[in-house]
């Protein structure tokens, strides 16, 4: 009996087991939707079987592979010449007839003309002893079948950033044994927007939650680009505040893309969750850790319906 390959499939069918097939991120974000009273965006994950397809369609895929493979960390020009070639390939690859009809019919089921997250879920993601947090790209407020097709194919070239090549062979990762999926999901458009950390990052205590937290789209803080209010939580105790001058945030365009906007000045130095937001995001993170057995990073949205979960992952130190 032959199998058909599992090229889509939608976030609440998977479960922590297929990994391999999904990446870390939508791996976790499965796992996430099996924890009752939480809200999880919808959405559905293009699998690392549409990635294997597409690349064994090209043979200078595998050539440009194997050379990678005998690089040393060191060749910073050979990876930057090597990697910007894999990337070409990948952006230009058209995408089969049978997968595009895949994710346009998922694409309808969640609504086509609504907007989207766009997010890398790499094999090697949300491992919880290796870093390649942040190594891939996301992509935030797509809209419309030709856009995403268009960042698919960009997330599928981050896995050949500079960074991301230097990192697995520094590390003893085989670049053929990593594969990449694609997280698809609901684009939240959140008043604001943080990560928290069921484990102080400064002090690596378990029992001291912390949370950052800005206006607008979580992304700005994800990549330091902004500064944010910073709150400890110890046993249901509010023990620290930190309430920074919040001068711009980055907000979803009409018709797709981001933007920065200035905050108004009288809203610079006001605290971006009140105490009751906090102790609720605090129990939110209490019942993700329990559900996977180890400290989170988590990201979190807060819209006028209250706070929605777009991503946990192990703390890694």
């Amino acid at each position: 009996m032959t199998f058909q390959p599992v090229y889509v499939v939608s976030l609440n069918e998977i479960d922590a087991s297929q990994r391999t097939l999904v990446g870390g991120k939508a791996a976790g974000l499965g796992k996430l939707s099996r924890i009752r009273g939480l809200s999880i965006p919808a959405g559905f994950c293009v699998t690392t079987k549409a990635f294997e397809e597409i690349t064994q369609q090209h043979p200078e895929y595998d050539r440009l592979l194997n050379e990678l493979s005998r690089l040393q960390p060191d060749d910073a020009k050979a990876i930057n010449e090597i990697s910007a070639e894999l990337r070409k390939i990948l952006t230009g690859l058209t995408i089969p007839e049978s997968i595009e009809r895949e994710i346009s019919d998922h694409l309808e089921q969640n609504g086509a003309n609504v907007a989207y997250a766009v997010r890398s879920s790499a094999t090697t993601e949300d491992l919880p002893d290796a870093s390649f947090a942040g190594q891939q790209e996301t992509y935030l407020n797509i809209v419309g079948l030709h856009a995403l097709r268009e960042h698919i194919a960009k997330c599928w070239a981050s896995l050949f950033t500079d960074r991301a090549v230097a990192y697995r062979i520094r590390n003893g990762f085989d670049h053929r044994q990593v594969r990449i999926a694609v997280v698809i999901q609901k684009m939240v458009l959140p008043y604001a927007s943080g990560v928290l950390f069921t484990a102080d990052p400064a002090t690596s205590n378990r029992r001291v939650l912390s949370i950052d937290a800005s206006f607008g789209l979580g992304e700005a803080i994800v990549s330091g680009l902004v500064n944010p209010d910073t709150y400890k939580v110890r046993d249901g105790d509010i023990v620290e505040k930190k309430i920074s001058t919040k001068t711009f945030s980055l907000q979803a365009k009409n018709g797709g893309g981001v933007a920065w906007q200035e905050i108004a000045s009288e809203q610079q130095n006001h605290p971006v969750l009140t105490d009751t937001q906090i102790l609720e995001l605090e129990r939110i993170g209490r019942r993700i850790e329990h559900h996977f057995g180890s400290p989170q990073d988590i990201e979190w949205c807060l819209t006028d319906e209250g706070f929605h979960i777009v991503q946990s992952r192990p703390i890694t130190t």
